[in-house]
């Protein structure tokens, strides 16, 4: 049990730091704003699709896993 707890400890720690992490990069004007993204505004309703930041933030991660693995 106590293996468990060191596990969800440690998750918690890379789930804040990788919050306080896109929180920072949140006021970089390229970040959630790249060519390919779906962003529609009609009226008074508005809908946001980062499909493109996605994309970006999927192989980034996946190598920082790959490299991890090594």
């Amino acid at each position: 049990m106590a293996e468990l707890g060191k596990t969800l400890v440690v998750f918690g720690v890379i789930l804040a730091i990788a919050g306080l992490t896109l929180w920072g990069l949140g006021g970089l004007p390229i970040v959630g704003r790249l060519p390919g993204d779906i962003y529609i505004r009609r009226g008074n309703f508005s809908f946001y699709f980062p499909i493109a930041t996605c994309i970006v933030l999927s192989i980034v991660i996946s190598l920082v896993l790959m490299l991890f693995r090594r």
